[in-house]
């Protein structure tokens, strides 16, 4: 019998491998680019043993692996060619609330509507997703913000404790009494220490409905709308609120800057928190009172599945660099000008108080952060030569913001590159340093622990210490 019969014997799930029914949708992803031919695609069942026999398996075999949970991650992290994807979303992906505890249980391959959507109907909510079909697992292990950031910090500032899986096929609890360097190297370092099978999240008392909504304005407006925009950055916006702008092209491919608004109170507080930017006359409004899981959909019509993306990350500079944008809004319109490529400059305003509070050594994730920069292009084709332009253009556009083109870190779930092992097994000069900062010794040392052998080696891999 062999590695593979006896592999099929014990996994409970479902494998699938090419030539099998549905294979091709099992390898599918959010990005139609970051597809990959896996030789198995395992669909775990509810249980983290079945994790670990195709773990354990994937070692014996020598075949690399790659975890998915919502397989949003556009440079192909969730996807192994030629290896083993464990997928979770299948049979892992629901959520449990205890509402006295204040407590979600979630499945390692949930997506955030499902938190969203379970979580508020006993009240509660807690940092998750602004696109709300990504999963919860990538999104919180590389740090998570979302619109509620401002009042509770980063997504892993909200995690209490995991189920892991790590390289030797073990099932661990990782929380700050339990395997507190594992829970520690979590937040913030992806999956560089095993694959999550649940996560407990802390939930908070949230209203049923809240203000938010698109606001549209024309390039005619750009230079009042800054101003207002640094203005309202400089005063310190509450922890009530948050913004998202985008230089991009509307209806009809016209140039357009779209405003994606929150606040977390009724429309009349709303809008009268934000009036001055509703007194500029944008030329649609949108926003209004909703219930609070219609908050992470607003983007959803834009980020639907199945295009080529590339997304490229950057910080923004400090203080706000409001003589630099309108230069910036210019090139992203001349770049966007081909109808082939659809673009999104993302500049993401949340209240950053609550995060930077945490001292940077109390998680993986660095902390001293500035608003993330995200450059999205969408390419019609899938093509050698599309993607060279999505690619040159993103880094151009974070290049002309952070003036340090090709070399700017950003929020890592919105790398290009996240410096996946390379085929040949050696270990890249390190991005992952860059990433992690001042925390990446103690992840090395961690990795030594967890993983000696780079098993998990798709985003910012973390050399295990001498």
């Amino acid at each position: 019998m062999s590695n593979f019969d006896t592999f099929k014997t014990s996994f409970k799930g479902d494998l699938l491998t090419p030539g099998d029914e549905g294979y091709e949708s099992a390898i599918a992803r959010w990005a139609k680019n970051a597809a990959r031919k896996a030789a198995v695609v395992a669909f775990a069942l509810k249980d983290a043993e079945d994790v670990s026999r195709a773990v354990t398996y994937a070692r014996q075999a020598k075949l690399p692996i790659a975890i998915k949970g919502g397989g949003h991650n556009a440079s192909g992290a969730s996807s192994s060619e030629g290896g083993l994807v464990i997928d979770l979303s299948r049979y892992l992906n629901g959520v449990k609330v205890d509402a006295d505890k204040k407590l979600g249980y979630v499945g390692g391959g949930a997506i955030w509507e499902t938190v969203d959507k379970t979580a508020i109907e006993q009240g509660l909510a807690t940092v998750g997703g602004t696109v709300n079909h990504t999963g919860v697992g990538g999104l919180i292990l590389g740090g998570g913000y979302g619109w509620l950031s401002g009042a509770y910090g980063l997504a892993i500032d909200n995690l209490v404790q995991a189920t892991v899986v790590t390289a030797d096929g073990s099932i661990l609890t990782a929380s700050e009494s339990e395997n507190s360097d594992l829970f520690w190297g979590i937040r913030g370092a992806g999956s560089n220490f095993g694959v999550i099978t649940e996560f407990v999240l802390k939930l908070h008392p949230q209203r049923r409905t809240v203000y938010c909504g698109t606001i549209i304005y024309s390039p005619d407006t750009l230079g009042a709308l800054l101003d207002v925009t640094e203005k309202w950055w400089n005063n310190g916006p509450s922890e009530k609120e948050g913004i998202i702008q985008v230089f991009t092209r509307g209806p009809g491919h016209q140039p357009c800057i779209v405003l994606f608004v929150f606040y977390n109170g009724s429309e009349e507080e709303g809008r009268a928190n934000f009036k001055a930017f509703l007194d500029l006359k944008p030329i649609a409004d949108m926003s209004k009172e909703q219930p609070y899981e219609v908050l992470n959909t607003l983007q959803n019509h834009i980020a639907g599945h199945g295009q080529n993306v590339y997304m490229k990350g950057c910080f923004a500079p400090q203080p706000f660099p409001r003589t630099l944008l309108p230069q910036v809004f210019d090139r992203v319109v001349e770049l966007s000008a081909p109808e082939a490529y659809t673009f999104g400059l993302l500049f993401e305003y949340f209240p950053l108080r609550k995060i930077n509070a945490v001292p940077d050594d109390a998680t993986a994730y660095r902390r001293g952060l500035a608003p993330n920069v995200l450059c999205v292009v969408y390419a019609k084709e899938e093509s050698e030569s599309a993607f060279k332009y999505s690619r040159d253009a993103a880094h151009e556009l974070t290049g002309l913001i952070t003036g340090k083109k090709g070399e700017e870190i950003g929020y890592g779930n919105y790398s290009p590159d996240s410096e996946a092992l390379p085929a040949d097994g050696s270990v890249p000069a390190s991005k992952a340093e860059a990433n992690f900062g001042s925390n990446y010794k103690r992840l090395q040392e961690i990795k030594k622990k967890y993983d000696p052998e780079l098993i998990f080696n798709k985003w910012f891999v973390i050399t295990p210490a001498a």
